[in-house]
């Protein structure tokens, strides 16, 4: 037998085989943390559903603050200031505040107190936090688009892979890992895409500072550099992704 006709019989069988798997992928099926409805369209989330459990958005390190302050004849209180590698701001007529921690709506009532303090009158003070670079997370791995991404409310681990433009071609989605730091103590989870997005376990929620690293599937490189290396066929190879 030639070297090429073997070569095509093992790329004939590798497909075969991916084939059969992909028959035996579950069904979405009704869980404890999931209902599924069969054919029918989903409920309309309430107004709760959409305001629920949204996460504050905190300030940290080298994160840029809008500050406007309305009071009596003194404009130029209002300006853009960045936080400094300690969590603090030097805002005139306030003095050097700690922010790092805090929500824009807590800063702006810190820096209203600190006016007070310094004889502002009738200080009016909004923050907005105009560019982030503490409140982010990494995705890294077989990823499409690899880096980091702002976590603004509440964020899913589908959602951050959706940020990262989706998985390789090449990766294990059984693979996942979330690394996060808790109290000093660094933790770690690992989580299979293909059982979140069949909705038979939950899809988790990331914070800023959580690194996600998507695994190397050794098969699937072999079948792309198989797919790539083997002759044009006569009868074209068909690998179908289990993804």
């Amino acid at each position: 037998m030639s070297r090429t006709h073997q070569g095509r019989r093992i790329g004939v069988v590798l497909a075969i085989g991916l084939i059969a798997s992909c028959s035996n992928a579950p069904k979405l099926r009704t869980t404890q943390d999931l209902k599924v409805y069969q054919g029918t369209e989903l409920p309309a989330p309430s107004r709760g559903d959409l305001t629920a459990d949204v996460r504050p958005v905190l300030v940290g390190p080298f994160d840029t603050l809008s500050i406007a302050v309305d009071t009596s004849g003194i404009p130029e209180l209002s300006r853009e200031v960045q936080v400094d590698e300690t969590g603090k701001v030097y805002v005139p007529g306030a003095g050097i505040v700690t922010v790092s921690g805090k929500s824009p709506s807590e800063v702006a009532s810190l820096l209203e107190s600190q006016f007070r303090v310094n004889h502002v009158r009738d200080p009016h003070v909004t923050v907005s936090l105009k560019e982030s670079v503490s409140q982010v997370l990494t995705v890294e791995g077989e990823v499409k688009n690899p880096g980091q991404f702002p976590v603004l409310g509440e964020t899913t681990l589908l959602q951050a892979m959706a940020n990262a433009k989706g998985v390789t071609e090449t990766a294990a989605t059984d693979d996942v890992l979330v690394f996060r730091t808790v109290d000093g103590q660094r933790l770690a989870a690992l989580y299979d895409l293909k059982k979140i997005r069949q909705g038979a376990v939950p899809d988790p929620r990331l914070y800023p500072k959580d690194i996600i690293v998507v695994g190397d599937s050794p098969t699937r490189r072999l079948l792309r550099d198989i797919a790539a290396t083997l002759p044009l066929l006569s009868t074209p190879i068909l690998i179908v992704s289990t993804l």
